[in-house]
């Protein structure tokens, strides 16, 4: 008896996991150094999906890049821009206030506030917007583009809506 319950001890010990009640080489690794790191993940693949035209995607990963970082302002900056697309200008109004303290005097917040007003019909806040981009960087192409296009639209007849229901 006492050497089957022996027997039974010596195996029951050499079943357990030992590793279980130390580190691992991966726990315990350096990543100090670490050029990368996944929470960009959302920022980056919103980023694809926006130059694609897929702007629904882009605001959905947007808006997750914002819950990893909140004030990022290219996060912001890309969540107002797929919001403006999505034609939720209340969602990038929101967008735009949070970002107005952080880059408002930055090219890139003057020309997607214009478009975004540009999109509303809202001509003349968008020229102002539009004026400043060009101001802080003459040789811009976007800007100089943005005006052009700004110019185009007081050109463009404003109809109402049913107007076209006729034909």
């Amino acid at each position: 008896m006492r050497t089957v319950l022996t027997l039974l001890l010596a195996v029951g010990v050499s079943g357990c996991d030992l590793s279980s009640f130390s580190d691992s080489q991966r726990s315990v690794r350096d990543t100090s150094n670490r050029s990368y790191y996944p929470d960009d993940d959302p920022l980056v693949e919103a980023k694809v999906q926006f130059t694609e035209g897929n702007y629904g995607r882009a605001y959905t990963l947007f808006d997750k890049a914002l819950d990893v970082v909140p004030n990022d302002p290219a996060a912001l900056l890309g969540f107002a821009a797929s919001s403006d697309m999505l034609r939720r200008f209340d969602k990038s109004d929101v967008a735009y206030r949070k970002l107005q303290p952080i880059i408002g005097n930055r090219i890139e917040y003057h020309n997607n506030r214009g478009y975004s007003l540009l999109l509303r019909g809202e001509l003349q806040g968008a020229r102002t917007h539009f004026i400043k981009a060009y101001e802080l960087d003459p040789a811009n192409e976007r800007a100089a583009n943005n005006l052009e296009m700004l110019r185009n639209s007081v050109n463009y007849p404003k109809r109402a809506s049913g107007d076209l229901t006729s034909l």
